[in-house]
């Protein structure tokens, strides 16, 4: 029998607040949950009605009205309506509290280090929102952000959203093209800017590539610019443009919040575009808030007395599920820079410097930790630290056993898994059940998750789709300027008519938890039979000469074979041996189908600005076939090595 490497004790099971969920659910419906996650999840899939109304209930949903009606056409994924008599703000809640607590501390790789109250964002929220409101911004125009993550993006955030206009954002690390390849769909009236940002050791100027911005997308109005490279940025080639402490109205001291309908457009969010232009997806007020305050409350237990940190950027969905920490009055640490900055030690010491307890990452992050020997144990008190969250790529095996072996023991981790496409998580954590190597805990709470094989068969042993069956209040609204929904239903509705597909490749493990092995797209498949690309990823964590690596399968005489890119560390070359021990590794922890037939060195591999490596855009250039929006990636140029490769011609 497999042990977990983690379990909580009984007194930890006793104060969860989803254990306090419980009990509430017990006493309205004459239930007798006792600390028993899937009989409340069974419940929760089964009683939609019943459960959503009592997570608003329970985390103290602000709003004028909830009305007496849950869920207009239970039975129907497209077309089901929540809470269509409810009349709420989502800024209102993550302003709910008022007091001198720290709600922001914002870092940056230079050293700045600022802080706001709770009290004060208030106060420069509702300077804001006067000055937007003056401008003539109203319920359902867009205002848009090309901005780092800093405090000056959360108040620009929560003043649009006080308005009921709709926030949509950018990481300023895109370049001209794929920011306008976004926010300019959405024609935005009001552009939030900096003058530049700081990453690995370099300061980066903005404001050219805002110029071109403005210049290029005739319904930005006014752009305002946060000054953090120098205090007086010359905004002269900036048409209308105008310094943030500039365009606050320092009279305004209260926010009038507009009460909107529960389907109300709050986000507008994108995909990574690597496969066609961005779609721009929509997400409604009161959906994202009630699924945030449920994934926070109830599975990563998140509370007033908490620090919350999660390394994002803003063109990231990560960002805007952190901000809404601030509905559960937690401190929430930003951070613009480089995760390896200090070679990785920055993050590192900011859990101690700031006592963060719930240390939010990516995969990628904790692998680079593992491949670079470090020890947090050894180095750093983590005396604050209770909980690690991982997303963004599935979280090996050996990344799990490096977590409790040179982080902390007494740690929770949580590897988690949505997606932007619905702000939130199919499946992940949750505090009172064990941790399993490789494994996401649970499917999340209320969301009726389940593995179909290619027939549309529920599968408990094997891998396949995952699908969710059943509505639930954070599915998007819709596509931007899709009228008819078509595009929409061909996303997530055409494989399986009113059932979602994710579009990820995964399995249910003995305990009930999840392994997510892949993108359903980039699953290969040589001679038919399905892999999943983590399944070998996790593999190569153990081979200490490699640092990252990338696989694909390449169409080849009337079948697929499996080509594995590796980069490995400074001054090794890849040769025989270690092609040998890394096929070996394969081999001995999957099956030989598993096995690459090439492994190639490269000193680069693609990515998107989340982090995320693109097989697809790979698997394009080596079949010599368009890749249509290298401006979704980081490092675009990086394609180039995957060209042409006289290796894959035989």
């Amino acid at each position: 029998m497999t042990i977990p490497l983690w379990a909580p004790d009984p007194e930890q099971i006793r104060v969860a607040r989803i254990t306090q969920f419980m009990s509430q659910i017990n006493d309205r419906h004459g239930l007798t949950l006792e600390g028993d996650y899937f009989s409340l999840q069974d419940w929760a899939v089964a009683n939609p009605r019943d459960f959503w109304l009592g997570v608003w209930t329970f985390c103290e949903v602000t709003a004028s009205r909830c009305g007496d009606l849950v869920l207009e056409e239970a039975k129907k994924f497209l077309g089901a309506r929540w809470f269509p008599q409810a009349r709420l703000n989502a800024a209102e809640n993550l302003l709910r509290y008022r007091d001198e607590r720290i709600a922001l501390v914002s870092l940056r790789e230079n050293g700045e280090r600022r802080e706001m109250s709770y009290a004060n964002l208030y106060l420069c929220v509702a300077k804001l929102a006067a000055s937007l409101r003056a401008l003539g911004v109203t319920p359902g125009d867009r205002v848009a952000a090309f901005i780092p993550n800093i405090e000056e993006a959360v108040v620009a955030m929560l003043a649009t959203t006080s308005i009921g206009a709709v926030w949509s954002s950018c990481s300023p690390d895109f370049g001209v093209n794929g920011a306008i390849d976004r926010i300019g769909q959405i024609q935005p009236k009001v552009l939030f800017a900096a003058d530049g940002y700081n990453y690995n050791g370099k300061a980066c100027d903005s404001l050219q590539r805002v110029s071109v911005i403005v210049e290029s997308i005739e319904s930005i109005e006014v752009t305002v610019v946060v000054p953090l490279l120098t205090s007086k940025p010359d905004l002269k080639s900036i048409c209308n443009g105008i310094l943030f402490e500039d365009f606050l109205d320092d009279a305004a001291t209260a926010i009038r919040f507009e009460q909107l309908p529960f389907d109300h457009p709050l986000y507008i969010m994108y995909s990574s575009g690597t496969t066609g232009a961005p779609k721009c997806i929509v997400h409604g007020a009161g959906g994202s808030l009630l699924q945030h305050l449920k994934e926070h409350q109830l599975l990563v237990g998140l509370k007033r007395e908490d620090v919350f940190f999660y390394f994002t950027t803003c063109g990231w969905m990560m960002w805007n599920w952190l901000v809404s920490g601030l509905a559960s009055g937690a401190t929430l640490v930003l951070y613009d820079g480089s995760p390896f900055a200090s070679n990785g030690l920055f993050l590192l010491d900011a859990i101690d410097e700031e006592e963060i307890s719930i240390f939010g990452t990516s995969a990628k992050f904790i692998s680079a930790l593992l491949k670079a020997g470090h020890k947090p144990r050894e180095s750093h008190s983590l005396k604050s630290l209770t909980t690690i969250l991982s997303t963004g790529s599935p979280l090996s095996e050996e990344c799990f056993d490096y977590i409790y072996r040179d982080f902390k023991q007494s740690v929770r981790l949580s590897s988690i898994s949505g997606g932007t496409d619905i702000l939130s998580c199919f499946v992940g954590g949750c505090p009172i059940l064990p941790v399993y190597a490789g494994e996401i805990q649970a499917p999340g709470l209320g969301m009726s998750v389940q593995i179909w094989n290619e027939n549309g068969q529920s599968v408990i042993e094997g891998k396949g789709e995952l699908v969710c069956t059943a509505p639930f209040p954070s599915c998007p609204i819709g596509f931007w300027n899709d009228e008819d929904g078509s595009k929409f239903r061909a996303a997530y509705f055409d494989r399986w008519p009113d059932v979602w597909a994710q579009g990820d490749y995964g399995e249910v493990t003995q305990h009930g938890g999840f392994i997510i092995h892949g993108r359903s797209d980039a699953v290969l498949n040589p001679g038919g039979v399905r892999i999943g690309t983590s399944e070998i990823y996790r593999q190569l964590d153990v081979i200490a000469e490699v640092i990252d690596s990338i696989v694909i399968g390449q169409e080849w005489l009337d079948d697929v074979r499996v080509v594995l890119f590796v980069t490995l560390r400074e001054g090794l070359t890849l040769d025989d041996g270690l092609c040998a021990r890394i096929r070996a590794g394969i081999r001995k922890n999957t099956t030989p189908r598993h096995v690459p037939e090439k492994i190639l060195q490269v000193t680069d591999i693609p990515r998107t600005r989340s982090g995320k490596i693109v097989e697809l855009a790979v698997r394009n250039v080596v079949h010599g076939l368009k890749v249509s929006n290298i401006h979704a990636l980081e490092n675009p140029d990086a394609l180039d090595l995957f060209r042409d490769l006289p290796a894959l011609r035989r």
